[in-house]
């Protein structure tokens, strides 16, 4: 088992749990908790191979990607009564998800021969698109729209790992890397209220 691999199913179970903790919190019944935990896993996944044409989708060649990822929010069901600081649980899940499915989707356009730039993109989309649709299901304002560093993340760790390979590093050290990397700064980002800056308009059209 590779690294990545490895990393990738820690990233579809951490991406498992902060959607089924988000259904928890909109108290959905087990239907809704399945769904939004696999959607929120593999969503980002699914739009960035529909948008590049890689065929077939990763949870339809391998159907176990939805067994992994139902039995990851059955657990959060499990064990989300001794979690008695939900946020922070859900937060450090979502870092992890975000970091390690970036990585996953610059890897797939790689290996597609993409440009760097849509390497790039391709990671963000893999990475953020997820958790989007989990918010928006979830209706809230999703944090890719927020004003704390989340899309700049995953375009870091983009940067940094396609960076790393074309220095010829090895892949396992590139990768631990971009890891690294993006969780620190994303937590940090939590942390310390780190953001992009606002666009702010107030005044009215009429």
């Amino acid at each position: 088992m590779t690294l990545l691999f490895a990393l990738y199913m820690a990233g579809l179970v951490a991406s498992a749990m902060t959607g089924a903790l988000a259904a928890g919190r909109r108290s959905m019944d087990w239907v809704g908790v399945l769904m939004l935990a696999s959607v929120t896993a593999l969503g980002g996944g699914s739009m960035r191979d529909v948008l590049l044409g890689h065929y077939p989708l990763s949870w339809v060649a391998e159907p176990w990607l939805l067994g992994l990822t139902s039995g990851a929010a059955l657990v959060t069901v499990l064990v989300a009564r001794y979690l008695h600081r939900l946020r922070i649980t859900f937060l450090v899940l979502d870092a992890i998800g975000l970091v390690v499915t970036t990585l996953i989707g610059c890897d797939v356009a790689i290996q597609m021969d993409q440009p760097v730039s849509i390497v790039v993109l391709a990671g963000m989309i893999t990475g953020c698109v997820g958790g989007v649709l989990r918010d928006v299901l979830c209706n809230q304002i999703p944090l890719l729209f927020s004003s704390e560093l989340y899309a700049s993340v995953s375009v870091l760790v983009g940067i940094l790992y396609v960076s790393g390979l074309e220095l010829g590093l090895p892949h396992d050290v590139v990768t631990l890397t971009g890891l690294t990397a993006g969780l620190a700064l994303r937590l940090l980002a939590v942390r310390y209220g780190w953001g992009m800056p606002k666009f702010v308009y107030t005044k009215d059209w009429f």
